[in-house]
């Protein structure tokens, strides 16, 4: 596999006898070089010793020699700075570009890395790294969450500007859109972000002092107003409304019904009490954006999202299903989900928009007074033994999960690399 080829050579786990190339010269590695994320070369500037010379440049890493010319590489010039062309077999002789040959190197995977790999990507709830983690010093653990927390932040981040180019740059509405998916709280988000991106918001705003109208345009935008409603009672005043500002505005088809999932929801959790709630926050939080910029504290923040609903909704989860009657409100965990999932990453974005440190900052620190996510991922990684003391640790684990584990990208993750270097050192 050529990834576990890239391994070795980056981490020089070479065999103990001698290196020569394929062509029986004496190879000496003094620096594998750089590695290269981008098109080219797999390593920059390495330095190696062939039969007594000196080469400094590229190296490049295939499973087989003769990937060399199925990849194009004898055609490219890129390639022609290449030093030493390192192989699992060498099936063919390789050049560059003029017809001059590069020296090339079979080098094996030591058989612990090997086998440990494998280990590694078994389908396990947890993979076999977990059983370096007594034995790493409390700093190299912290270090390697605090980066896959400022990675997950990252990634969010980078979805949010997605979202600003699309609404033509404006934070406010890509605030919303950030929170629209939010409020779908996993099942539904993919829905509410489509909603949002689709929903009149200057059509909206011209009603903003009207709760009963935004209803009408959020829930009629969400398809949600097309079912038999019957002809009377508050669910068909929507229905008449949206048709209304619909036709005012001129607005396009509804998203279809079927987008949203009800399935395995607790009925508080249903997009109908969502939407009311968002329509309420989206009247009576005006500037909202504003509003969250200004919040220096987790409580200013979380005060901000303290959502309510129309009075219909006292009595029901959907229409004409009644409920007992009480207010249907975000509760204490929900109002620190969206504010670990909407108020952090867009502060963490809009202070890497106008360079503002102190908006970053802020943003870390919220996550870190946060307490930390209760799920089945969070709780394995606890019980093999890495500290979850606030929502930056849980995020960071999630971020280990998805981004390494999942993809079995272990190569790249630091625990990975601890497992299979104590693995190597046992070996040799």
């Amino acid at each position: 596999m050529e990834k576990l080829l890239h391994y070795v050579w980056r981490h020089r786990l070479f065999p103990l006898h001698p290196l020569q190339t394929t062509d029986g010269q004496p190879l000496e590695v003094i620096d594998p070089g750089l590695p290269n994320a981008d098109a080219g070369p797999d390593f920059f500037n390495a330095k190696v010793k062939v039969g007594g010379t000196l080469w400094v440049g590229n190296v490049e890493v295939h499973d087989c020699a003769s990937d060399w010319s199925r990849h194009g590489h004898d055609r490219n010039p890129a390639y022609d700075n290449v030093a030493l062309h390192v192989v699992a077999e060498a099936d063919a002789v390789v050049c560059r570009t003029d017809g001059r040959p590069i020296p090339q190197l079979v080098l094996p995977v030591p058989d612990e890395v090997r086998l440990r790999y494998a280990d590694l990507c078994r389908t396990d709830a947890l993979p076999p790294c977990r059983s370096v983690f007594a034995a790493l010093p409390p700093l190299k653990i912290h270090g390697w969450l605090s980066a896959l927390q400022t990675e997950r932040l990252e990634q969010k981040a980078a979805s949010i500007r997605r979202r600003l180019a699309a609404c033509g740059g404006d934070w406010a509405d890509a605030f919303f859109m950030t929170l629209a998916r939010n409020f779908g709280f996993g099942l539904n988000a993919d829905a509410f972000e489509a909603w949002a991106s689709c929903l009149p918001l200057r059509a909206v705003d011209k009603h903003r002092d009207d709760l009963f109208q935004v209803e009408a345009l959020f829930l009629g935008t969400a398809g949600l107003l097309e079912a038999d409603l019957g002809a009377d009672g508050y669910p068909a005043d929507l229905r008449r409304e949206y048709r209304y500002l619909r036709h005012k505005f001129n607005l396009p088809e509804p998203m279809p019904a079927v987008r949203w999932r009800f399935l395995r929801l607790r009925p508080g959790n249903f997009p109908p009490i969502r939407l009311a709630q968002l329509a309420w926050l989206y009247c009576k939080e005006d500037g909202l954006f504003s509003r969250v910029l200004e919040a220096e504290t987790l409580d200013e923040a979380r005060r901000l999202f303290h959502a309510r609903t129309s009075p219909y909704w006292t009595e029901h989860f959907h229409f004409h299903k009644a409920s007992p009657r009480r207010q249907k409100t975000l509760g204490a965990r929900a109002v620190d989900l969206v504010v670990m999932n909407t108020v952090v990453p867009v502060l963490y974005a809009y202070g890497q928009y106008r360079s503002d440190e102190k908006l970053c900052n802020r943003a870390i620190a919220f996550l870190e007074s946060l307490k930390a996510e209760d799920n089945s991922v969070v709780r394995r990684w606890a019980a093999a033994g890495l500290p979850v003391r606030s929502a930056a640790d849980s995020q960071a684990l999630l971020q280990l999960q998805t981004a390494y584990c999942d993809k079995k990208d272990c190569l790249r993750c630091r625990f990975g690399y601890e497992y299979l270097k104590k693995q190597a050192q046992a070996g040799h």
